[in-house]
């Protein structure tokens, strides 16, 4: 906090503070649900959806069945209850 952040009026301070909150909009943030379904429109018409769903599905199913399995249990064990 500079010096004329310390000594500002109060309807100033507020104007300071949420300029500087739209920067982290926090949980539910709009601007990341925006990316995140641009990015996955993209992502569908890539074309790349059924590709990539067979490999995963070789993965769940294949040799890395084992260390996937692993690494839920590690993660569910972290999980809250």
């Amino acid at each position: 906090m500079d010096k004329s952040e310390r000594h500002a009026k109060p309807e100033e301070k507020q104007k300071q503070g949420s300029a500087s909150s739209s920067a982290n909009e926090g949980e539910g943030s709009r601007s990341a649900a925006r990316d995140y379904n641009e990015r996955t429109e993209a992502f569908i018409k890539s074309g790349k959806v059924d590709e990539s769903a067979k490999r995963a599905e070789k993965a769940v199913e294949g040799k890395d069945a084992k260390e996937l399995a692993e690494a839920e249990k590690i993660g569910r064990s972290h999980a809250k209850h």
